[in-house]
């Protein structure tokens, strides 16, 4: 499970579908082989009212949080740390050339004694395979 939250200011929409952002950072989080394709979560977080640098209107951001479980080491976090920016620079290069844009991108660790988690993706898994050996 990481969880992959991107959050952004609504002006990015003038250029750029969200639905392409959050397509192309959740590949590029899969890609990154921090985790196993069932286990990525990755939603936008559209943000209406914020100020960034001068508070000029044009000004916007993109904040990317990825949350993922204790166990990786410094390695993996940053690779999957570069890919998901590397992806971002990529696809939020039209915003770039719009608008003054800040982006950041950070991984957090969640810690496993304060969390709970059932996945219906990965028991549907496990059900189709007794299912497909039975």
């Amino acid at each position: 499970m990481p969880h992959v939250i991107v959050e952004y200011s609504a002006n990015i929409e003038a250029d750029l579908p969200p639905a392409r952002l959050v397509e192309e950072i959740h590949q590029a989080a899969i890609g990154s082989g921090i985790a196993e394709p069932v286990a990525v979560r990755t939603r936008l977080m559209r943000r209406e009212h914020y100020r960034v640098g001068d508070g000029a209107p044009e000004n916007a951001f993109v904040h990317i949080d990825i949350r993922a479980r204790k166990g990786r080491t410094l390695e993996q976090k940053k690779a999957a740390v570069q890919a998901i920016y590397d992806q971002a620079n990529k696809t939020l290069d039209v915003v770039f050339k719009a608008r003054p844009l800040a982006l950041t991108v950070e991984i957090h660790e969640i810690d496993p004694e304060t969390r709970l988690l059932r996945n219906g993706m990965r028991e549907r898994g496990a059900a189709a395979g007794k299912a497909a050996a039975a």
